[in-house]
C-alpha cells in the first residue's frame, strides 16, 4: 500500500505525546504506543480494558534498537535471518539497563520483541527514537482486527488516530517462541512451527502454559462474542456455517474460509469472516472441522479459545 508521509507523520507526533494509535502489521492491527513510556503504556490497557498482568509484545525497526533493550543469541539470529521482518515473536531476556516500562513485561526479566512487516508501520517505526509496544487493537478477548475499519467498530473515537496500512497480509497473529533457554513455542501463529523447527534444526512443540507468559494464551480469546460449535458436520437450522472451502449448493449461511483448503487462504479469511457473521446478527456459529496441520493448528487454537465460556 501506497505510504502517505503526513499520516506517519501525524501518528509520530500523537505518540510521541504519550498517546495510543492504532497501526497495520502484516498479523493485525495494533494498539500501540511508547514503550518507554510509563504513561502512555497504561493507557493501552485502560483502552483495551486489559488485565497488567498480561504482558505486551514490543516492535522493532531493526536489530540495533532491540540490542539496546535485550540479550541476543545464536537462535534468535538464525530466526531473525529467515523470518524477519514477518510474523514471528521471540521471547528474550531483558538487559537491566533497558528502558521498557514494566507495565510493558508484568515486571518479568523478558520482553516479547517482534520486527513487522507492513511499510506503513516499518516507515513510522524508522521516524522513532523508541520501539512500539502494540498489542491487537481490540477489547480484550474479543476478534483481532485486520482492517481500519474493524478498529474504528471496536474503539469508535476513543482512539486519537488509526494509521491505514490496507488489510492485513496474514491475519493471525504471530508464532511467539521462547529463545531465553531451550527453544518453545508458547503461541501457534502466521508461521508454522515446522518451517521454525528446519531452521533450528531440533523438533519444537507448542507448550501450553498455565500461568499467562505472552500474549494470546488466556483461555477465553478472539471471540466474536457469539457461541461457537467446533468440528460440526450439519449445522442446526439457527447458526451461521463456517466451512473451509466452497460447496456446490448455495446457502446463505453458508461462510467460506477459502476456495479449496488452503490453509493460508483461510487463516487471512477467520476474523473477516466471523466478523462478517457477527455484523449480520447470527447469534450462533457452527464452524466444520479444520485440518489440524501447518496453520490449521493456528486457526483451530483460535476457534477452541473463542468456543470457550
Amino acid at each position: 500500500m501506497k505510504k502517505d508521509l503526513s499520516n506517519i507523520k501525524k501518528a509520530k507526533y500523537l505518540l510521541d505525546y504519550n498517546h495510543c494509535v492504532a497501526i497495520p502489521t502484516e498479523t493485525v492491527y495494533g494498539l500501540a504506543a511508547n514503550a518507554y513510556s510509563n504513561k502512555a503504556t497504561s493507557k493501552i490497557f485502560k483502552l483495551k480494558k486489559r488485565p497488567k498482568s498480561n504482558p505486551l509484545i514490543v516492535h522493532y525497526f531493526r536489530i540495533r534498537d532491540l540490542k539496546e533493550d535485550c540479550e541476543l543469541n545464536n537462535n534468535f539470529h538464525k530466526l531473525y535471518n529467515k523470518f524477519c521482518p514477518g510474523p514471528i515473536t521471540f521471547v528474550l531476556k531483558l538487559k537491566k539497563k533497558s528502558k521498557i516500562s514494566k507495565n510493558v513485561t508484568n515486571g518479568k526479566n523478558t520482553l516479547a520483541v517482534r520486527f513487522p512487516k507492513n511499510s506503513v508501520t516499518r516507515s513510522l517505526l524508522s521516524f522513532l527514537k523508541y520501539p512500539l509496544a502494540a498489542p491487537s487493537a481490540n477489547i480484550y478477548t474479543q476478534l483481532s482486527p485486520i482492517s481500519k475499519k474493524d478498529v474504528r467498530e471496536e474503539f469508535g473515537k476513543k482512539i486519537k488516530f488509526i494509521l491505514d496500512g490496507g488489510v492485513s497480509k496474514v491475519g493471525l497473529e504471530s508464532t511467539i517462541i521462547d529463545l531465553v533457554n531451550k527453544p518453545q513455542v508458547l503461541r501457534l501463529g502466521g508461521i508454522d512451527i515446522r518451517k521454525i523447527s528446519k531452521v533450528l534444526k531440533r523438533k519444537l512443540n507448542y507448550t501450553k502454559n498455565k500461568s499467562i507468559k505472552v500474549p494470546g494464551q488466556s483461555k477465553f480469546h478472539y471471540s466474536p462474542g457469539i457461541p461457537i460449535r467446533l468440528n460440526v458436520k450439519k449445522r442446526h437450522s439457527d447458526e451461521a456455517f463456517v466451512l473451509i472451502h466452497k460447496r456446490k449448493e448455495f446457502d446463505k449461511n453458508y461462510f467460506y474460509l477459502s476456495k479449496n483448503k488452503n490453509l493460508k487462504e483461510a487463516g487471512k479469511n477467520l476474523y473477516k469472516t466471523l466478523r462478517k457473521i457477527k455484523r449480520l446478527k447470527f447469534k450462533k456459529i457452527a464452524v466444520e472441522k479444520i485440518p489440524n496441520i501447518g496453520l490449521g493448528r493456528t486457526i483451530n487454537d483460535r476457534l477452541k479459545r473463542a468456543s470457550k465460556r
